[in-house]
């Protein structure tokens, strides 16, 4: 028997009273591009008859907002009613924010009436965060008033009449963190799905403006119907308009009306998945009938036709997607593509193989159902895919030959029948698998291929990875199905399996095994490596299935910079049959070892630093599988374009041409290993013993990838059941595949995890916004295993849905890019130190998740890429550093900078050693000694500052000055010096405070201090060594070392030099409460003596005399004269040496003021141009000073 659907709903009323005015909202201004727009909407002529009932005005549920509050969460105090469409709220925090005016502890209540398709027993189920319950024909169906989240409840069957109206009542609160509410229906004729719009109806009681707001198919142009005229409208209304598309402001460019259609269009395009509302104020000169209009809150009904897609799949052809050859490392000359288009058919457990007939539809291979890209775009997990194919003549299969069939994955179970004979089956989502299908052909026809896959994503016994069949928030849309390539190829009857490659670098050695399972104990191996240029470089020869050594001294090594692969060239001959595949290899090492007494992560022996963004691989138009193979390219140049080197494929194993990309562009690769839910507890334990089998083999097929150099085997507490067999696991695949780094655990400090297993060679920390900085330990690195996730949203390139900023949201790509920037310098100093990576979240949107470098569609890049560019690098390059020789820096006593404050007035003090004068405010008063001026600070808002960074931060310095204290600042700090970064924080702070102590520090690290109570009023010296070779910090105060302490690394310089405070939190702080004087900046350490004789005043400098010396050529009588003359400009005699290259002279006692000559003959009729020099001795001050003078002179010729 067929079930049939009447008609659903009630008579259509008329309902002409305006809304109550029990909201008005604040609205964001929007710019109005023009008021020219031409609604699109019907024709005059039709627009007249539009009526009341045409509107669909009774659709929907009145919808009641409260602020509230536990325990009992009580809906009483009522702050707005609007309608609403169906109970499908995917984020409620921003809706409750604007109606009650805060976002946590409130709730909501929806009424109306229920009218269901069919008349049969109706479950109906909810999910929500936090607690819900509903009320069906005044009956309580559902009641989970639990301050929990995200746990589905069902309720008994409640037996409905079709057509027939029911009381609806839905009720739930808010306590705190996020807000949301899903509410589904299901009959034996109703399919699961949300309870839709048109199965509600209104209240008779609630009163709704006549208005009917949609959305057209190009998903810019809102059309408003009313029933009169609209008018008043120009492009000041745009001040009053709100359109919120998934609860976020839409821009709007411009409005215009005609007749009794509103037409408002917006800046961008919405997503046909998309929820939409328009809020109008009431401000604004909107009138209908030539009556005003109050404050609106409307439902939008959703016509577009607009979905976003990569720019690959514009072009996108269904007959012939992804034809590359799919694996890069193991390719043959002959095979064949079977991606395209495909029959499909929904299937029912009982189902038989429906070979021999065609399928009710068409699917586009490899795209999962629920893909766009697929055709189907919707959820199934049982399923038949059916197409035909011809084996080439040529291939001689059957004869010399055997017919492979190879899946590069499918999610989850596929069973696959040719010529309606199973020929295989094989479970698990992630991993590549074959089919020898010979024995099923049919000669001389056409042959019949045939897939069943089967997939609950069931994530208590299986992997899923980010699968969820509640997408929202961090996981997202499911991939069911065949999701990567399909191709068949001939193989001789002894076939090569795989080509096993695994680098030696230190014995200048690559180890390569020829897999074989129908190979015999006789069968002979030879491997040729070549290098780029085609050169052989070494040749073994062999058995099957065992490791041969293929010398390769001074081998080029693989490296991000340099991303060298040699040719791999492997033959098997097993009596007459011969199997020759080609494949590549990559010579690097990577491992764990101590540097500087730190684990550090080195590749080919050197040490780096993993900058990594964490990868999920996810499209909007394929899911799991994007448009072009184009598109991987893209997104890993993106990493290098940004100065990343390395990416984490978190919870997804890629097709094998993503690692070829990655091992020729040069990143290297964290591969996660996709997690379940085996902590449920509903999970089978056999399942968890099939995850373990399941990543040995994505391990196995994985082995011979360059790039990847570690292994994740969890991922905070996902899927993990207990410590014990994680340490287990990690002790086993840490054994399994030497030749890389194990992170056992990525996040164990977070999430569920059940704790640190001490296993691998990873300390992992998780923390947003970030970065973590977990320190190593006697036998393990550290990396930041993921932090940051800065979120930016831009219209017309998001996911349908509410987004998900969980980690701090901003308004423009300059935020952003400030955001990531400040962030990833703090990576700067501990990447200096012991930090060996970090993962930034992520490389681009994914779904409703907003926090990528692109948008999810690609073609936005949200952030300046220069500018990420640049600190990235100078994260990797710190790590280098912190084992490079230190710069010597200057030379002397000069030192870099130096501001006396003599100026005694203005608003300047001038660098009387460099060009980085500094401005500010403050009193001029008597300087250090009663010598000249200084400035003096009030301690409130006084400062002074250079435009830009005078200290290298990175390196060893020292800072100095003179200063005096009007007041203590008690438990409080006042900075001496400083420099600002773009951390936040000082550089560096020279400071007085924190209850009574001299300090000189930076963020992060143990200050040097000295615990005294100044005297106020008299003048202290004050230094600060920074000294990067012995990582040290010292303090010094009136020329005595009173501190030090031990620190690594420094920050990079990017602020101005700041005298009298400091920074924190980005802001200025710690003002200084005195007066401060000859401030000097040094780009060296200065020793423990050199800080003595800066404070004694002795710049190290000997003096000098004035003694001022001309030398020129003369003729006389034909010959060549140098005559030279020196000036005493002292006030006490001096002796004076003059001396040329013909001669010397000496004179004594030459008296202030007077001359010492002298004409030297050249004996010849010309002279070459020369220098004169002049010694000049005296005693001065009872020091006897001396002073070389040199002077140039010119050629000449006589006669």
């Amino acid at each position: 028997m067929t079930a049939v659907a009447p008609p659903r709903g009630r008579p259509a009323r008329i309902l002409a009273a305006a809304l109550a005015a029990a909201l008005t909202v604040p609205l964001a201004v929007a710019t109005a591009a023009g008021a020219t727009a031409t609604p699109s909407a019907p024709t005059d002529e039709a627009t007249q008859d539009v009526a009341a009932q045409d509107l669909a005005l009774d659709n929907g549920l009145k919808g009641e907002y409260f602020l509230s509050g536990g325990p009992g969460w009580p809906l009483t105090d009522l702050r707005a009613t609007i309608p609403d469409q169906r109970i499908e709220f995917p984020n409620l925090v921003p809706t409750f924010a604007e109606l009650t005016g805060r976002g946590e502890r409130t709730s909501a209540r929806w009424t109306g009436q229920i009218t269901p398709d069919y008349s049969e027993a109706y479950t109906f189920s909810a999910i929500g965060d936090n607690g819900f319950r509903l009320w069906i024909d005044d009956q309580l169906v559902i009641d989970h008033w639990v301050d929990d989240w995200d746990v589905e409840q069902t309720s008994a069957p409640v037996q409905l009449q079709a057509g027939q109206e029911y009381a609806f009542r839905m009720e739930m609160f808010q306590n705190t963190g996020g807000a949301h509410l899903r509410l589904r229906w299901q009959s034996p004729s109703q399919d699961r799905e949300i309870v839709p719009t048109d199965a509600f109806t209104y209240p008779d009681d609630f009163v709704v403006f006549p208005a009917q707001a949609t959305l057209e198919s190009d998903g810019t142009s809102l059309n408003v119907a009313f029933q009169g005229a609209a008018g008043g409208v120009d492009e000041s209304l745009v001040d009053h308009l709100k359109v919120q598309v998934d609860q976020l402001a839409w821009p709007v460019a411009q409005v215009a009306a005609q007749g009794d259609v509103l037409g408002i269009t917006l800046a961008e395009p919405v997503d046909r998945a998309s929820t939409a509302r328009l809020v109008y104020d009431g401000e604004g000169d909107l009138t209908v009938g030539g009556e005003k209009v109050g404050s609106l809150n409307l439902p939008v009904t959703n016509g577009s036709e607009f979905r976003i897609q990569t720019p690959w799949a514009d072009d996108f052809d269904p007959t012939n997607p992804l034809p590359e050859y799919p694996r890069p490392q193991l390719t043959r000359d002959a095979w064949q593509n079977l991606n395209g288009v495909w029959q499909f058919e929904a299937a029912e457990s009982d189902d038989a193989v429906p070979s021999g007939r065609d399928l009710d539809e068409e699917i586009v291979v490899p795209y999962a159902v629920e893909s766009a890209l697929s055709g189907i775009e919707r959820r199934e997990d049982d399923m038949f895919y059916r197409r035909t194919f011809e084996v080439p003549q040529d291939w001689a299969v059957g004869s010399d030959n055997r017919l492979r069939l190879n899946f590069g994955a499918v999610d989850y179970v596929a069973t696959a029948y040719v010529n309606g004979q199973e020929v295989g089956t094989h479970r698990g989502g992630y991993d590549a698998f074959s089919f020898d299908v010979t024995d099923a052909l049919v000669a001389g026809t056409e042959q019949e291929l045939v897939v069943r896959v089967v997939d609950t994503t069931d994530g208590s016994n299986q992997a899923v990875g980010k699968q969820t069949l509640n997408p929202g928030g961090i996981f997202y849309t499911p991939t069911s199905g065949i999701w990567q390539t399909v191709w068949m190829e001939p193989v001789p009857a002894a076939a090569i399996d795989a080509v096993v490659t695994t680098p030696d670098v230190e014995a200048g050695v690559l180890a390569v095994t020829a897999q074989s399972a129908s190979a015999s104990d006789a069968a002979e191996v030879t491997a040729v490596v070549r290098d780029a240029e085609g050169a052989e470089v070494g040749t073994v020869t062999g058995a099957a299935n065992e490791l041969l050594a293929v010398e390769i001294p001074d081998a080029h090594l693989w490296s991000p910079e340099d991303p060298y692969l040699y040719d791999v060239d492997v033959t098997l001959t097993d009596g007459g049959s011969t199997d020759t595949v080609a494949s590549y290899a990559g010579m690097r090492s990577i491992e764990v070892a101590e540097v500087d007494g730190v684990q550090r992560i080195l590749l080919n022996g050197e040490k780096t630093f993993l900058m990594s963004t964490l990868d999920q691989g996810y499209w909007p138009d394929g899911i799991y599988t994007p448009a072009s193979d184009e598109a991987y390219v893209f997104d890993l140049q993106a990493h290098k374009d940004l100065g990343f080197n390395t990416v984490r494929k978190h919870i997804k194993v890629e097709p094998a041409r993503w690692y070829y990309h990655a091992d020729t562009l040069g990143l290297m690769v964290w591969q996660d290993i996709p997690s379940g839910w085996f902590n449920n507890g509903d999970t089978d334990p056999a399942s968890r013993v099939f995850w373990e089998q399941e990543m040995k083999t994505i391990i196995d097929q994985h082995r011979s990838v360059p790039s990847i150099v570690g292994w994740v085997t969890f991922n905070e507490g996902w899927g993990e059941w207990n410590l014990a067999d994680t340490a287990r696991i990690g002790n086993t695949i840490d054994a399994y595949d030497p030749s890389r780094i194990l992170n056992t655990h990525s996040g164990y400090n977070c999430c569920a995890s059940k704790g640190d297993s001490k296993t691998g060679d990873i300390i992992d920390w998780h923390q947003y916004t970030g970065p973590a900085l977990p320190k190593p330990d006697a036998t393990r690195a550290a990396i930041d295993g993921e932090h940051g996730g800065f979120s930016m949203s831009v219209p017309g390139h998001m996911w349908p849905g509410v987004s998900a900023n969980p980690y701090g949201g901003v308004a423009n790509s300059e935020a952003l890019t400030d955001a990531y920037v400040q962030n990833t310098e703090k990576l700067v100093r501990p990447a200096q130190c012991y930090l060996s990576g970090s993962v930034y979240t992520e490389i681009s949107d994914v779904e409703n998740e907003l926090n990528g470098f692109y948008t999810y569609d690609r073609r936005v890049l949200k952030m300046d890429a220069a500018r990420v560019k640049d600190v990235n690098e100078r994260v990797v390059a710190a790590a280098v550093q912190g084992s490079a020789p230190v710069d010597p820096g200057t030379p002397g006593l000069t030192g870099t900078g130096r501001w006396s404050f003599d100026e005694g007035q203005g608003t300047t003090a001038a660098d009387g050693v460099g060009d980085h004068a500094a401005s500010g405010a403050g009193t001029w008063v008597a300087g250090h000694g009663d010598s000249g001026s200084a400035i003096r600070l009030d301690g409130t808002n006084q400062s002074f500052t250079t435009e830009g960074p005078v200290v290298d931060t990175t390196g060893s310095y020292t800072v100095s000055a003179w200063v005096q204290l009007d007041k203590t600042p008690g438990g409080a700090w006042s900075t001496i010096v400083g420099q600002d970064s773009v951390t936040g924080s000082s550089a560096f702070y020279l400071q007085y405070g924190g209850g009574g102590r001299w300090a000189f520090s930076y963020d992060g690290e143990p200050r040097a201090e000295y615990v005294v109570q100044p005297v106020l009023g008299d003048w202290y010296h004050v230094v600060g060594v920074r000294d990067a070779a012995d990582q040290k910090l010292k303090l010094y105060v009136n020329g005595e070392l009173v501190g030090q302490s031990d620190v690594c690394g420094g920050t990079t310089p990017s602020g101005p030099l700041t005298i009298g405070r400091g920074q924190w939190s980005g802001n200025p702080v710690d003002y200084w409460p005195g007066t401060i004087d000859d401030v000097r900046v040094f780009d060296r350490a200065l020793s423990d003596a050199e800080v003595a004789q800066v404070y004694a005043g002795d710049d190290g400098e000997e003096p000098t005399l004035d003694v001022t010396v001309t030398a020129e050529t003369r003729c006389l009588a034909g010959k060549a004269y140098v005559a030279v003359r020196a000036t005493n400009g002292e006030d006490v005699p001096v002796d004076v040496t003059l001396a040329t290259p013909f001669g010397t002279k000496a004179v004594t006692a030459v008296a202030p003021g007077a001359n010492a000559y002298q004409s030297f003959a050249v004996r010849a009729p010309s002279a070459e141009a020369g220098e004169a020099t002049v010694t000049a001795t005296a005693t001065v001050d009872g020091e006897q000073v001396s002073t070389e003078v040199v002077a140039p002179y010119a050629a000449t010729t006589c006669g």
